[in-house]
């Protein structure tokens, strides 16, 4: 009867929960990508800094910061990333509670070009995920990243590009421990505008709308981009 009762509480807790969210308020992410090679080798970094908010700035949806070791073979057209993510939700609202999230994951980056300006990459991510107060879990993430060059037909200094991408959230676990989660955890699609700055980095602006069982959001994202060499 207890854990009947602390089951119903919880689902009642996080409905409640998401109820708070204003679908109709435009919520802001602010963004820091990073890739870095070691002497021009096959060896590297990558990840990102990320700041989401419910609202446009000051109430916190999520600071997520990622990192990871990647191999990019010469003969292959591929990388392939293995690392690890620390995340801090926040509540919707006038709460300050947070909850703390412990990420591994594995991906691989296969990018394409169509036509003279069309740059097409698909990520694939496997997660391993350690939620504070639930069971662990795994998640399936594909995402289709294309940038269309508007100016020349490369992504060069000085040139803007359209980009869009749409990613897909599969849950590999139902049970968190306390509740159940659909098989569907989200979709994510973007529309935005880009500037490279220099051959080195280049700048978002875009509009995001997130899709979940439960709510339906607007995103504003800022976004630098930058490709280093140590």
């Amino acid at each position: 009867m207890k854990k009947l009762l602390l089951l119903l509480s919880t689902v009642f807790a996080s409905q409640f929960a998401f109820a708070q969210v204003e679908e109709s308020k435009l919520g802001a992410w602010y963004m820091y990508f990073y890739n870095a090679s070691f002497n021009e080798s096959a060896w590297g970094i990558q990840g990102d800094a990320q700041y989401r908010n419910w609202n446009s700035i000051g109430d916190l949806e999520q600071l997520l910061l990622r990192s990871g070791l990647t191999f990019s073979p010469q003969e292959w057209k591929a990388t392939f990333t293995v690392g690890y993510a620390n995340i801090s939700t926040g509540t919707p609202g006038n709460s300050d509670n947070t909850f703390a999230e412990n990420r591994i994951y594995q991906e691989a980056l296969l990018p394409q070009k169509i036509a003279s300006r069309v740059f097409i990459t698909h990520r694939f991510r496997y997660e391993q995920r350690w939620v504070e107060q639930q069971d662990f879990r795994t998640r399936f993430r594909y995402n289709l990243f294309i940038n269309v060059s508007l100016n020349a037909k490369e992504l060069k200094k000085g040139v803007f590009y359209a980009a869009f991408y749409n990613e897909l959230f599969i849950n590999g676990e139902r049970h968190t421990g306390n509740a159940e989660v659909a098989l569907f955890d989200r979709n994510r699609t973007y529309l935005g505008l880009g500037y490279v700055l220099s051959p080195t980095s280049r700048i978002q602006l875009g509009w995001m709308r997130q899709e979940t069982e439960v709510w339906t959001k607007n995103q504003l994202q800022f976004s630098l981009h930058q490709n280093l060499n140590f």
